[in-house]
């Protein structure tokens, strides 16, 4: 069974329901702005998943969309300072296990300097390539491949080196990576028009 931490996490809620005040008499008019907020009571929900309070569109690409998450702004300066932004925005498509800013905030703050100065580049790139994965994984997909598995999914990064998936307590599916490092995934099935997206709480390393 797919844990239900698995399933799209977020959704936008319709727009409130307003309660009009009572008329004194059934053929009273209306006031001059109901009709707008009629219009906004009646709006549709958008069913785009939200990720640091914006909705991520799946007609867009993952550079695109992470880009507006307020969450994700570490991963995208790091992710322009390796230089790595056209190739997220190209057709791929590409799995990311997308690091939050918390996620960063757990790398001590001179290893960070450090990979996001120019002369960290190389490294810098070869962990966030840690994070990519060639092709579009589900939640699905990857719970199956766990299943086939013996309970661990075996991924093969663009970096080159493996990841490892499994199930964790209380419904949740966990990264482990090359050192030993264990990364709890806490959104998933965040998809892009180039490939699917899953938050993660810890920067993987290679």
């Amino acid at each position: 069974m797919i844990p239900t931490r698995f399933a799209t996490l977020a959704t936008v809620s319709a727009a409130a329901l307003l309660t009009l005040a009572a008329c004194n008499k059934p053929e009273e008019a209306a006031p001059a702005d109901a009709p707008a907020t009629d219009a906004a009571a009646m709006a549709p929900a958008s069913t785009d998943p939200m990720v640091g309070g914006a909705a991520m569109s799946p007609n867009e690409t993952i550079v695109a969309n992470a880009g507006k998450a307020s969450n994700l702004t570490t991963l995208v300066s790091a992710v322009t300072a390796a230089g790595l932004g056209e190739t997220l925005s190209g057709p791929g498509p590409f799995t990311v296990f997308a690091p939050d800013n918390a996620a960063f905030e757990k790398v001590p703050a001179a290893t960070r300097q450090s990979l996001m100065a120019p002369a960290g580049k190389a490294d810098l790139t070869k962990i966030l390539t840690y994070h990519v994965v060639p092709g579009r994984l589900t939640a699905a997909d990857i719970a199956s491949q766990a299943q086939a598995g013996g309970g661990t999914a075996t991924l093969t990064t663009v970096q080159g080196e493996e990841l490892k998936v499994s199930a964790g307590p209380n419904n949740t599916w966990v990264i482990t990576d090359a050192k030993g490092g264990r990364s709890t995934i806490t959104q998933a099935d965040v998809a892009q028009s180039n490939g699917m997206v899953h938050v993660i709480d810890t920067v993987l390393m290679p």
